[in-house]
Parts: structure tokens; sequence; C-alpha cells
């Protein structure tokens, strides 16, 4: 009978032990904690740090084809321009839309500029009272 007794096994309760804090391990452990939040601060931080570089890249690059796309229109425009300026052009609209026609030899009138006048001679000027 006494192997019956101990099969039965005893229900043995700690809750009366109290389980001191170490001061010591719970002081390292914050350290570490803080060590490894610095790190991965860090780490995030080149990290952001190397996505903004790239964004600024790609950004760069759309500038520089946005950039060539306009200096080509603006060299077609001024291509557009002359040749809107072109003598030949401007002549036959004058002829077509205006209705002008050309000068002949003796058509036209040279006005000579007006020579200046001296200004006039010092005055007195009365006052009213």
């Amino acid at each position: 009978m006494e192997s019956f007794e101990y099969a039965i096994k005893k229900d043995v309760r700690n809750n009366p032990i109290v389980r001191e804090v170490d001061q010591a391990r719970e002081r390292e452990q914050w350290k570490w904690f803080a060590v490894a939040a610095c790190v991965v601060s860090a780490l995030l931080f080149l990290a952001w740090q190397h996505w903004a570089i790239q964004q600024h890249g790609y950004d760069f690059e759309e500038l520089q084809k946005e950039l060539s796309r306009e200096q080509h229109e603006g060299q077609l425009l001024l291509l557009k321009m002359e040749k809107l300026r072109t003598p030949q052009r401007i002549e036959d609209l004058a002829r077509t839309k205006l209705g002008m026609i050309p000068l002949e030899l003796g058509d036209w009138l040279v006005i000579e500029r007006a020579k200046e006048t001296d200004p006039p001679a010092s005055s007195v000027v009365a006052e009213r009272r």
C-alpha cells in the first residue's frame, strides 16, 4: 500500500511565494531595449534617406524629359514664327486680305523732320491778389 500513497500526486500551491525583481537584470534589459531602439531608428532613417534620394532621381529624370520636350516644342514654334514673318507671306496677306497694292516709283513722299523751335523769351507773370 505504500506504493499507492506515492502514486497520488500531492497538490503543492506556491501562491504565497513572492518572487523578487532582479533590479540589475531589469536595468540591463532596458539598456538593451534603448540600444535596439536607437539602431532600429537609425536604420529607418537611412532607409528613408535612400528612398528620398531615389525619388529625387526619378523626379530629376522626369524633369529632364519634360525640358527636352519643351525645348523641342520651342524650336518648332520659333520655326513657325520665322515662317510667318517672311516678307513674301506678309505681302501676300496685305494684297489678299487687306486689299493693298504695291507702290510705284513716284507714289511715296518723304517728309522731313521739323526743326525744333527756340523756346519763347522769358516773360513776366502777374500775380492775382
